[in-house]
């Protein structure tokens, strides 16, 4: 490959994690094209090639990316095909088409999961609602359609008949209801040489109404086992994989503190932002670094970190205005990262805060504070 500054780099999808990973990347004088849908996506203006244009066409895809030498992606909802045709005339693809095929499908996942011996929940899978009744399975139970599914869309709770009644009708898996202490989670990058680090265990807490990650604490304060046996995890799913980049392993810690793999991201993800200011090295940092087949980066925490994701009032729909930020401002440690989203709407992830301090129960503190205190409404 090229030296790093003369790499043309092509992202697929402009939102925010292209956004920070451009961030990121002017450092090192990275020229950076962007392709995404939306004309007004958070990318436009700070790369230096935009390109409007559907992620999941075939052409477009392929003419996007015949004159970059390297692609990478910040959403996996991506033409296929393209990126393997680009692979094999000399394009590198980062993470690999054939992991981007597998991620996509959540039925894939559960099945390479089960095969390669990760822990992970019972799971079946099923092809319509139909089927579904057929099977007469125990309630409660989670259904997730097997793609498209992204930020708590595409993912049901199955309490009782009412509820299936209301199922989806697409081929879907199914889960037991796991009854977790807490969602955990493990960023693990790889370069091509096979260099694998991981960032230290993380906790979240999830929106209950918008199933997003609302609340996330860096780093754990669990007991070491636990988390070493979550960090070996991500590395055998890396090293299995043979991924390049980087890959975040979302986690579930049962209350007899047994570890199940719940899903898998291969890009940068919500439960990395608080790297950013959090630890030595930033998630789209070092996803850079294993990209570009560089040193990976010191991955330990600087300090203790509180990460809220900042979403869009309910009720509200518009363009977006930021209440508060002149209160949450005025305090030590407060990082406000804004997503560039002209319109707000319920939910939508407009940006992202990060707390830090050197007291784990007075970043919590700080960041209670901030999250009643700042809202974006229109």
């Amino acid at each position: 490959m090229k030296s790093i500054t003369q790499t043309r780099l092509g992202i697929l999808g402009g939102g925010q994690l292209g956004r920070m990973l451009i961030q990121e990347a002017i450092n090192y004088n990275i020229s950076i094209s962007i392709l995404d849908p939306d004309p007004d996506a958070p990318c436009k203006n700070i790369c230096e090639h935009f390109k409007i244009g559907a992620l999941d066409d075939y052409e477009t895809v392929y003419n996007f990316g015949k004159n970059l030498d390297l692609i990478t992606i910040e959403i996996e909802k991506v033409n296929i095909e393209a990126l393997e045709d680009l692979e094999k005339e000399g394009v590198k693809v980062f993470p690999q088409p054939r992991i981007i095929r597998l991620i996509q499908d959540k039925g894939l996942q559960k099945q390479y999961f089960k095969e390669n011996d990760i822990p992970t929940s019972p799971f079946r899978l099923f092809s319509s609602k139909a089927q579904l009744k057929e099977a007469n399975l125990s309630f409660p139970f989670i259904q997730k359609l097997r793609r498209d599914g992204y930020d708590g869309k595409g993912v049901k709770k199955i309490s009782n008949l009412g509820d299936l009644e209301n199922a989806f009708d697409e081929p879907h898996i199914t889960e037991n209801l796991i009854d977790f202490e807490k969602e955990i989670a493990v960023i693990v990058a790889r370069n091509e040489d096979g260099e694998v680090s991981t960032f230290p265990m993380v906790e979240m807490d999830f929106n209950p109404q918008a199933n997003l990650v609302e609340f996330l604490i860096a780093p754990s304060t669990y007991h070491f086992d636990i988390q070493q046996r979550a960090e070996n995890i991500a590395k055998e799913i890396a090293n299995s994989l043979k991924i390049v980049g980087i890959l975040a392993v979302e986690l579930f810690l049962t209350r007899d503190h047994q570890i199940l793999v719940n899903e898998l991201a291969p890009r940068p993800h919500n439960s990395g932002h608080q790297s950013i200011e959090g630890n030595y090295t930033s998630q789209f940092g070092q996803h850079l670094r294993a990209i570009f087949n560089l040193p990976l980066g010191d991955t330990r925490s600087i300090s203790n970190a509180v990460m809220i994701n900042l979403l869009g009032e309910k009720g509200y729909e518009g363009i977006a205005e930021y209440e508060g930020l002149s209160e949450i401002l005025k305090l030590e440690g407060v990082y406000v990262h804004l997503y560039g989203k002209k319109y707000t709407k319920p939910f939508r992830k407009m940006g992202h805060i990060t707390i830090l301090d050197d007291n784990r129960e007075k970043a919590i503190e700080k960041a209670k504070f901030v999250k009643e205190n700042i809202k974006v409404k229109a």
